[in-house]
């Protein structure tokens, strides 16, 4: 089955469970993180602690042991899996246990524990309701933190059903709910061996801290006589102290609550005794206390990924989830796709390239459009894109073929060896729009017609239902060029960006943003400079992205150095300057551009914060004319939605916006043929709120290129940038 096949499939099937639950998260933890106090502060510290206890990894794991052999436990640190895998065997055949019952984890999940126990004839039963679920049905997990949740009532009740043919058919949630916890009860009654995971580890005590919704992991760990926790080295932080902001986070992040249901403490081997819970006669004296503990500290990978550079902040993750529910192509697809043998979502990618390797992440990380939505949703704030781009890069090289030098028609160079054609011809989007102007309208005329079509299908894996890109042959550029406007007495002095689509393509909104920049008393000018390298990261070419943020640093030097502000206009190209420079130029350089780079509705917002004359505005005389907007992800993860809305509620506009995760089109993403669809999907959601009664007739704005093309083939309106409303 081809990715766009496999796709459709779990959009079909899974997609609508997944987009309900996933957004419920999403809105909850938008609730949940409003009643706090210092979100923002509680997440740095958060960070903190866990690059602290990245960086001292070795020593804690130290300390650790110490702690854990002073309480009476036993730590193994397990090079692999199959090392992991091989002591908990030898626990569990010493034990002489029949049945090991097992709380959620992912850890187990990924060394496949469940088999390997079950190559010695142990029945192992899921405890977590979600979890069991899966079991019965066969299936993997979907969701770091909600495993089934691809799986609605119906389908869990028919699953009930047929296995276990009771009575009378189950069918609510209450009857689904109380048939598992009574099964599972006795279940765990009968188990010998509890196996959990843990979600953090304290150096100082040896305390673990296992954070659920069901209390299956404390009963399973209080009725059994002999505790496994299975966890990855990167759990361990240094103190107890050091759950709080944790704490705080972990629930709010994942499932949008205050704090989850169940916040276990343990210091193990506890001194709980162990119940019988089918003997009551007896008060709890007379039970046995004798508990062995056993922590399986897991590697696999793990110590690598801290020695890299690039992958180390994955090691930061508290496995949360929230990624993935603020994610709009995972809401579409769910985990069964956007994830590799065990991660799913932003995250996965890292966890995948370090536990797996390449070739499995290389499987579904082109699912992430590098929208940077995560990035603001992630509890430590982990730049997930960056991971992603950098491994995508990785994939690149990797890829080296004889047949990609052939096509190329020269040897590869140090990146581009491996690099898919379809990625190269994106990635070098500059050059296709520098020829399509030149030879516009030709090149327009051929873009349109079948046989081309057909080719840029075969050869490029562009779908054929996208409309290709317009290009004018008069630039921006070109057009300031052969201007002879001068603002007399300038209140500021600006240096506008033109980024690739508005010196090319939309070439009116720039035209309109010099208007209006002029009209609040600017002295504007547009140079030629290169594009801002957005395209090159998005495809994993970090080399020609850097080349270009080098050409642009010493093109805009020049403007910077005379005293300009730079003002962009594509909120891409902002995001470039203010969160991907500093990955690709020097210190210095990349924090001249971010301190004076500004959107050009976040800088004509300033002016008239500052005495400039909203009746200047073009639309300043409407009263109340109903407008829809639609802010690009970008533009909403730099916090600069609020400033379009305010300038355009001064021009006399009624602004209603959207709150979709994100128009789905995401620059090359929505062209090629293998994400088309899913594309589509995730704009459904957009074009269902922009043709909701409130706004059904109003005219539609949108502040990015790949939302206004959206936008464009989801509505018979055309929308347009809102400086072109705003524009005299």
């Amino acid at each position: 089955m081809s990715d766009a096949d496999e796709i459709r499939t779990l959009m079909r099937t899974e997609g609508a469970a997944v987009a309900e639950n996933t957004q419920g998260f999403n809105h909850g933890r938008y609730e949940s993180v409003a009643d706090l106090e210092d979100y923002e502060g509680l997440k740095e510290r958060a960070r903190a602690i866990k690059a602290d206890a990245i960086d001292r990894l070795p020593t804690l794991i130290e300390e650790l042991t110490e702690s854990v052999e002073a309480n009476g436990g036993t730590v193994y640190v397990a090079d692999d899996a199959a090392d992991a895998n091989e002591y908990i065997r030898t626990v569990v055949d010493d034990r002489e246990a029949d049945r090991v019952v097992k709380s959620k984890s992912m850890t187990s999940e990924e060394i496949e524990v469940n088999d390997a126990l079950a190559a010695d004839d142990v029945d192992v039963v899921e405890t977590d309701l979600g979890e069991w679920v899966l079991q019965l049905a066969d299936e993997a997990p979907s969701h770091i933190v909600a495993p089934a949740i691809h799986k609605s009532r119906d389908d869990i009740a028919r699953l009930f059903n047929e296995l276990f043919d009771p009575d009378t058919d189950l069918e609510t949630a209450a009857e689904l709910t109380q048939f598992a916890r009574e099964t599972l009860h006795d279940q765990i009654l009968d188990a010998e061996v509890a196996i959990t995971g843990a979600n953090f580890l304290t150096a100082d005590t040896g305390t673990m801290a296992l954070v659920t919704s069901e209390g299956n992991a404390r009963k399973s760990v209080a009725a059994t006589d002999t505790h496994v926790a299975v966890s990855g080295v990167e759990k361990v932080i240094p103190s107890v102290d050091d759950l709080q902001p944790f704490v705080e986070l972990i629930g709010r992040s994942g499932t949008g609550q205050d704090i989850t249901s169940y916040v276990s403490l343990l210091t193990p081997p506890v001194d709980t005794p162990v119940v019988d819970f089918a003997d009551d006669s007896q008060p709890i004296s007379a039970f046995e206390n004798d508990r062995e503990f056993h922590l399986v500290l897991i590697d696999n990978g793990r110590l690598d990924m801290r020695e890299d550079d690039q992958l180390r902040e994955t090691l930061y993750c508290i496995r949360c989830s929230a990624c993935s529910n603020s994610c709009a192509n995972f809401q579409s697809v769910g985990g069964h796709a956007f994830g590799g043998e065990t991660y799913s979502g932003g995250i996965a990618t890292g966890w995948e390239a370090g536990v797996e390797g390449l070739d499995t992440a290389a499987e579904f990380n082109d699912l992430c459009t590098g929208c940077t939505r995560c990035v603001d949703a992630c509890p430590v704030g982990i730049d997930i894109p960056w991971i992603n781009t950098v491994v995508r890069d990785r994939i690149n090289r990797e890829g080296d073929t004889e047949l990609d030098w052939l096509v190329d028609g020269l040897m590869p160079d140090e990146e581009t060896g491996g690099t898919p054609l379809q990625k190269r011809f994106f990635g070098n989007f500059e050059t296709v729009a520098k020829l399509a102007s030149a030879t516009a309208p030709v090149s327009n005329w051929l873009a349109g017609t079948t046989v081309s079509k057909r080719l840029a299908s075969r050869t490029l894996g562009i779908d054929a239902r996208r409309d290709l890109p317009a290009f004018e042959r008069e630039t921006l550029v070109d057009w300031v060029a052969d201007r002879d406007v001068t603002v007399e007495n300038p209140t500021r002095r600006v240096v506008l960006y033109p980024d690739l689509y508005t010196n090319h393509v939309q070439t009116d909104r720039g035209k309109a943003a010099v208007r209006l920049l002029e009209a609040l008393d600017v002295d504007v000018v547009v140079p030629d400079v290169a594009s801002s390298g957005r395209a090159p990261l998005s495809q994993g070419m970090i080399a020609t992205a850097t080349d270009h943020a080098e050409r642009v640093a010493r093109g805009l030097d020049p403007y910077l150095d005379d005293g300009r502000d730079v003002v962009v206009i594509e909120p891409s190209d902002v995001a470039m300057f203010q969160r991907a420079y500093d990955r690709l130029l020097d210190e210095d350089t990349a924090a001249r551009l971010d301190a004076n780079s500004y959107e050009v509705l976040e800088y004509v917002y300033g002016l008239l914060e500052n005495g400039g004359d909203a009746a200047t505005l073009s639309g300043a005389t409407i009263d109340g004319e109903a407008l829809a907007y639609h802010s690009h992800c970008q533009q909403r993860t730099l916090h600069l939605e609020a400033h379009t809305v305010e300038v355009l509620e001064r021009a006399g506009y009624d602004v209603t916006t959207t709150d979709v995760e994100c128009c789905g089109m995401a620059g090359s993403f929505g062209y090629k043929e293998d994400y088309y669809e899913l594309s589509m999907d995730v704009g459904e959601r957009l074009r269902t709120q922009l043709e909701s009664d409130a706004v059904a007739e109003a005219p539609v704005v949108a502040s990015g290129t790949s939302c206004l093309e959206q936008i464009d083939a989801l509505l018979e309106r055309k929308p347009r940038h809102p400086v072109q409303l705003l524009a005299p």
